[in-house]
């Protein structure tokens, strides 16, 4: 088993990452631990961990690092790992997979495996694999601008702060969007892979991240007063029938608009529109308890 993780994601969650590192030792578990020092590293340690025969490889962060990690083993017969350490970890409320560190270890050594489906996004900033969810618009603008010492001071009240000052500052330039061809439109676009969105909250509950396809959900109204309104439906899961969202089914998902406008992938960066999104060619394993 080889584990990648990011020195820099703070001292709290490396003390939890050492917890379950422990337990897996404790048990008789051989494990080899990779640090990752960029962005695209733990790609590039994933694709040689299973080029060399590891059967297991674990990422151990949050969703951006977990899809780093998938990207390196797509097509490859080596199963993905999951050490839960990010801020919100939608993939892994997704799952269901525990968060108790003894838990957790028994899930890598013990766990059943089920699959994974990721989408691929190819956008002005190149392409990437993504596991949960790719967003158009105010909360890639979000992720953008979001100071990097508020996330680790603030945790996932980071983004709920970042989101209301940019509510009132984003400009909403609208998204063109074709869903297999079909032409629809939009102040802001999130394609779900799975039913999550921002932590353990429904924004698409008919999506299925263990097959191909994606939910697309479209925000029609801009401005602020509709921001927050959306903001507020989240935690309550009541989103996904908030006034003005359509939820979609779709294969292939094209953004564009009159200026480049941000894209976050799994919480993470991921250049500006246009975008155009597809299944990955195939699916990958999953280690779940």
């Amino acid at each position: 088993m080889i584990v990648i993780f990011n020195p820099i994601a703070g001292r709290r969650r490396a003390q939890l990452l050492w917890r379950v590192l422990d337990v897996l030792v404790e048990n008789g578990v051989r494990i080899e631990l990779a640090r990752t020092y960029g962005r695209g590293h733990a790609t590039e340690l994933a694709r040689e961990a299973a080029r060399t025969g590891t059967r297991l490889v674990v990422a151990a962060g949050g969703d951006g690092t977990v899809a780093e990690v998938a990207a390196g083993l797509l097509g490859t017969p080596a199963r993905l790992g999951i050490i839960p350490l990010g801020t919100a970890n939608v993939l892994a409320h997704e799952l269901g997979l525990p968060m108790q560190p003894r838990a957790v270890a028994a899930m890598l050594a013990f766990g059943r495996s089920r699959p994974l489906w990721p989408g691929i996004a190819d956008t002005a900033g190149g392409t990437r694999l993504f596991v949960q969810m790719l967003g158009v618009g105010l909360d890639a603008q979000v992720v953008h601008r979001l100071p990097v010492p508020l996330k680790h001071l603030a945790g996932r009240g980071a983004y709920v702060l970042q989101t209301v000052g940019e509510a009132v500052c984003y400009d909403y330039a609208p998204l063109s969007v074709r869903i297999d061809g079909v032409a629809m439109g939009g102040a802001s676009v999130v394609v779900c892979k799975g039913r999550l969105y921002g932590g353990p909250y429904v924004l698409a509950p008919d999506a299925n991240c263990c097959a191909p396809g994606f939910t697309v959900a479209l925000f029609g109204a801009g401005g602020t007063v509709a921001a927050l309104r959306y903001g507020a439906a989240l935690p309550l899961d009541l989103l996904s029938r908030a006034h003005g969202v359509s939820l979609v089914r779709g294969h292939e998902i094209e953004v564009r608009a009159g200026r480049g406008v941000p894209v976050q992938a799994d919480g993470d960066a991921a250049g500006t529109t246009p975008v155009l999104v597809r299944d990955a060619p195939c699916s990958l394993d999953v280690v779940v308890g």
